[in-house]
């Protein structure tokens, strides 16, 4: 069976239910006919001879080194270091992994730094709810700030997300606000954004809408800067992200994506899986509008979101332009190795950041243990973002 009818008899599969049926098939068109080439496959793929279920967001890999280890997601009955996949696949119409098991919940010294806060507050609009967690910086009276919209992966909450990443003990450094907004197990059984939805890519309506809602909210109840107002996001979060700088282009200034896809990557659930295990192929690019700058941060060992899938958000940031790239490598004392790839227009401006990071799999760089998918050997992409951040304005 040809590709393509496998992909169309998986949509029909999905369609009408069946998603166990339609997974498998899925998997076996790409172990088959479109498998991750050699250098592709990471340490840990190699070691199991079946294939585990896909998922739309799922581990953190592990690239094993006789030192260290290099990830920190909660230790599972299934394998050392590595969070379950779908146990029988219980959670596949979720799209996702079960939540790590057993793991502690962060501390709030983990969350935040002394003197200052984090609210919790809720949004709605015609598309439905969303809670959200607001980090408000200590020294925030007497000016307008810039605010940080942050989209967790699946399974994750605001709290594990925020102490993760430590964007808010970076935030209250730089004088920021960070909003959290929250997927509910009700519109995703795996809390996962859900980027792959036609209906969910679109400017005005379904989970962008109430994203962009938050996002005004916080601007109006708060002092910020309405010229330096950001989204980012981690793997569904940062195919969310890349959505959101899409399709609102008029209010953020910027966009950090890591380990994510380009918007317009997937429509349904067959073209997902597609585009995660191999990326999203050219419809990604020929939908690229979006002018909006962009860092990325991928790792060259992601088995969960291949790192095709980075380049296709660069590419499609660029858009028509015609950028001006300088290539800067460096390793992290005792950490990753990395690539850094600076696009520049005309004028000299930044429009987009592109980090490789050699070994690193499917895992916030730079994260705290505290969180859950995170690699603590960096670099360190929450500081590299805000600093890419702050370097760019609406208009500016």
């Amino acid at each position: 069976m040809l590709s393509q009818d496998i992909v169309r008899e998986a949509t029909r599969l999905t369609r009408a239910g069946r998603l166990v049926e339609a997974t498998v098939l899925l998997q076996r068109m790409l172990r088959d006919g479109s498998a991750p080439t050699p250098e592709f496959r990471s340490a840990p793929q190699a070691r199991h001879s079946r294939i585990d279920p896909l998922t739309i967001d799922a581990t953190a890999e592990v690239v094993e080194e006789p030192e260290a280890p290099q990830v920190s997601p909660a230790r599972s009955a299934r394998g050392r270091g590595r969070s379950s996949p779908l146990d029988g696949m219980q959670d596949l119409p979720g799209l996702g992994l079960r939540g790590p098991i057993g793991r502690t919940p962060p501390s709030t010294s983990d969350i935040v730094p002394e003197g200052t806060r984090f609210v919790a507050g809720t949004f709605r609009n015609a598309a439905g709810s969303r809670a959200y967690k607001l980090f408000i910086p200590s020294r925030c009276q007497g000016r307008r700030l810039p605010l940080i919209v942050m989209l967790h992966g699946c399974t994750q909450s605001s709290d594990d997300f925020a102490a993760g990443t430590r964007m808010n003990f970076l935030a209250e450094e730089q004088n920021c606000f960070v909003v959290y907004p929250e997927q509910p197990s009700g519109a995703n059984q795996s809390k996962c954004w859900n980027w792959f939805r036609t209906g969910d890519q679109r400017r005005g309506g379904g989970e962008p809408s109430m994203i962009a809602g938050i996002t005004r909210q916080i601007m109006r109840d708060h002092a910020i800067d309405p010229q330096r107002v950001y989204v980012a996001g981690l793997s569904a979060g940062g195919a969310a992200a890349a959505i959101m700088g899409a399709t609102y282009r008029d209010l953020y200034a910027a966009v950090g994506i890591h380990s994510g896809l380009a918007c317009g990557a997937a429509s349904d659930l067959p073209s997902a899986f597609v585009a995660m295990r191999q990326g999203g192929g050219s419809r990604a690019i020929a939908n690229g509008k979006n002018s909006v700058p962009t860092i990325v941060f991928h790792g060259n060992r992601d088995t969960t979101v291949h790192p095709k899938n980075g380049d296709q958000i660069i590419e499609q940031s660029a858009g028509a332009m015609r950028p001006t790239t300088q290539v800067v490598r460096g390793r992290v004392p005792g950490g990753h190795a990395y690539t850094r790839t600076v696009s520049t227009d005309g004028a000299g401006r930044a429009i987009s950041e592109h980090w490789t990071i050699d070994g690193a799999g499917h895992a916030w760089s730079g994260g705290s243990p505290a969180g859950s998918y995170t690699d603590p050997h960096g670099p360190d992409a929450t500081r590299e973002m805000l600093r890419f951040f702050l370097e760019h304005s609406l208009g500016g």
